[in-house]
């Protein structure tokens, strides 16, 4: 272990709780390490990949988190690879055959694709020594980025007979350690905490109105010139306006958002990584993985969305270990934007029991089929919150996931379709030309016939798409698959729709108010008359800080009293018909009926739900028009005018 620590990674000595974590993982027992951002998380599973027999597969929620810790681990010529939705087939078929073959060490895919078919039948085949999940606080729905796809991982590690998981996270409060404990069965004495304190990061939060941000913004990075620094905001808008202001006075700076073409987005990060460009001004699409040991600032323009995300991203800061600076300009002028990005969340208890009737509609099948994003159109339920319903169903013991497939593969012959039936002899060549035979051919492309290879020749879908791999593989066929389909089994369907979409309507409900509580608890935090270093801590469980750091604006005698924000117009002085009247009138045309309370005040908040997107909503008249506003104001409002 010590050995190749040094001679692989060329550290003489191991930080602080990895040498517990790796010796737990090398001795076969599944692990946590929960260290603060940048304290070298990654190498409890890289240094145990090299030493274990067989592939390790580490799930990771961000594609740039994937690439920056593969450009790491091919720097110290360690075999490590990736599957991702940006390779090409034959980048992808590559990496197969290097999982297959033992060459790969490690093998770097975001959650989902566990749920893709090939995928699963490659991986089936691939013996693996270790699971590892990174940012592993996402399969807790207590915490902050709650994944649901995250909750299956402890099936996937049984179905795929993987031995071992190794847990790893920098934000996870007592509660959620508990949740990730209980769910992989990880040992007390295996779950590895180092605290959360860090003495080289200063927190300072400065109370300031919004209209002064910019000029404040300005000054602190003219008294820091040349300082690689990352600015924070909401809103990819915000950022493109931040980041134009900065360069305006004199100040070189970027914005960095998902908005941005992905070839941009790639050369502004490396321009940053290199020391090209010193500041960029980011939505949270940055930073994730980012391994720049010398950031000497990170402000936050907008308030971050939780005391876990505060964290994450100052986390950024210092990890070279030198002082490094964490301002927060804090007010609550942004308070109804974050609060809006919960609000969204939370299903309509009618479209809620749109997903139980489409359900209870294939209990004659025993299975229920669908594709995702027409019932998230179909229920007006964003993706994300449809995928924690399905797992609510799935905890009541309604529905048990069973496997996904895509619907259409379709295959190009780079060979002549002759010579790929003349490579097989016998039984093989039968079942080859059937699927030659039975696939529909356009002019180019030949769509797979699951349904004929199996009413004529008995062909298990499964041994057709392995097939189709393997002819992918040794390069006879150009190979495309679409319309990812779920597949649930229906194991009770006898219930009452109207009562069961109430209670799963009142968890979502409870869930909402647990993230408002969330923000308001980040407010509490940065208006505090105690250390905030010390109550950062402590809201993570860790007891080993100082009560007084000595270098956060509190210790430093200012205690943050938050301005209110500007006087907005009150609510009664709208008119609804102005605001509503063409959002009501098209509404009627494409659905039938009125809108909702609940789905006025999200276009009127400018929330965007699936509904919004096939009405065109931006483009009528009152979209977004009271988003200032606090979102149960206007509900209340709303239900007023609807009522009289």
């Amino acid at each position: 272990m010590h050995q190749t620590l040094e001679q692989v990674f060329g550290y003489r000595q191991f930080r602080d709780g990895q040498e517990a974590a790796i010796s737990a993982v090398l001795a076969g027992r599944s692990a946590a390490a929960i260290f603060p951002t940048g304290s070298g998380k990654s190498l409890c599973y890289q240094l145990p990949a090299l030493l274990l027999p067989h592939l390790t597969l580490v799930v990771s929620p961000l594609l740039a988190l994937i690439q920056d810790q593969l450009a790491f681990l091919q720097r110290h010529g360690i075999a490590a690879a990736s599957i991702d939705s940006a390779q090409s087939r034959d980048e992808v078929a590559d990496v197969m055959a290097r999982a297959r073959s033992g060459e790969l060490k490690i093998l770097m895919i975001s959650v989902e694709r566990l749920k893709n078919e090939r995928f699963r039948h490659f991986i089936a085949q691939v013996p693996i020594s270790l699971l590892v999940v990174d940012e592993a606080h996402c399969i807790s729905e207590w915490g902050h980025n709650f994944r649901p796809d995250y909750l299956k991982l402890p099936d996937y590690q049984r179905e795929f007979n993987i031995p071992q998981a190794l847990l790893l996270t920098a934000t996870a409060t007592p509660h959620v350690i508990a949740d990730m404990q209980s769910k992989f069965a990880i040992a007390p004495d295996d779950v590895v905490t180092t605290g959360f304190y860090r003495p080289n990061l200063h927190l300072w939060v400065e109370p300031i109105a919004g209209r002064d941000k910019r000029r404040r913004l300005v000054q602190w990075f003219t008294e820091r010139a040349g300082q690689p620094s990352i600015v924070y905001v909401t809103l990819q808008k915000t950022a493109e306006f931040v980041a134009a202001h900065l360069a305006e006075s004199g100040v070189p700076a970027q914005a960095y958002h998902a908005g941005l073409p992905h070839d941009k987005r790639e050369a502004i990060q490396r321009q940053f990584m290199e020391g090209r460009l010193n500041c960029i001004v980011a939505t949270i699409a940055f930073g994730m993985g980012i391994d720049k040991s010398d950031i000497r600032n990170v402000v936050h323009f907008d308030l971050p969305k939780s005391i876990e995300n505060y964290s994450q991203e100052i986390g950024r800061a210092g990890r070279d270990g030198a002082g490094s600076q964490c301002l927060v300009l804090a007010n609550r002028d942004s308070l109804n934007v974050l609060e809006n990005f919960v609000y969204g969340d939370t299903p309509e208890r009618e479209g809620i029991q749109h997903v139980l009737e489409d359900l209870q509609s294939a209990r004659n099948d025993g299975q229920w089929e669908f594709l995702l994003t027409p019932l998230s159109d179909a229920s007006n339920i964003r993706q994300l919150p449809l995928k924690t319903l399905l797992v609510q169903l799935e905890l009541r013991g309604i529905i048990a996931p069973r496997y996904s497939y895509f619907a259409e593969y379709r295959f190009k012959y780079l060979i002549e379709r002759q010579d790929l039936v003349r490579r097989f002899q016998g039984e093989r060549q039968q079942f080859v030309a059937a699927i030659v035979e039975t696939s529909s051919r356009a002019r180019t492309w030949a769509t797979v016939n699951f349904d004929a290879m199996y009413q004529q020749h008995q062909a298990e879908r499964g041994r057709v798409v392995t097939a189709l791999d393997f002819f992918q593989e040794k390069g006879w066929i150009e190979l495309e698959s679409k319309q990812m389909t779920e597949v649930y089994s229906l194991l009770a369907a006898d219930f009452d729709a109207g009562a069961l979409s109430e209670e799963l309507h009142d968890y979502f409900v409870h869930h909402e108010s647990t993230e408002i509580a969330r923000i308001h608890a980040m407010l509490d935090l940065f208006a505090s008359e105690d250390c905030l270093s010390h109550r950062l801590a402590q809201y993570f469980g860790d007891a080993r800080a100082p009560t007084r750091c000595g270098h956060c604006s509190v210790c430093a005698g200012h205690v943050a009293r938050l301005p209110e924000p500007p006087p907005l117009t009150p609510l009664d002085q709208y008119d609804f018909a102005d605001v509503c009247g063409e959002f009501v009138a098209r509404h009627l045309e494409a659905r039938g009926h009125d809108p909702s309370a609940e789905c006025l005040t999200r276009f009127l908040c400018g929330i965007s739900v699936p509904l919004f997107t096939r009405l065109k909503a931006r483009n009528i008249a009152g979209f977004a028009v009271l988003e200032d506003h606090p979102y149960a104001a206007v509900r209340d409002w709303i239900r007023s005018r609807i009522e009289v």
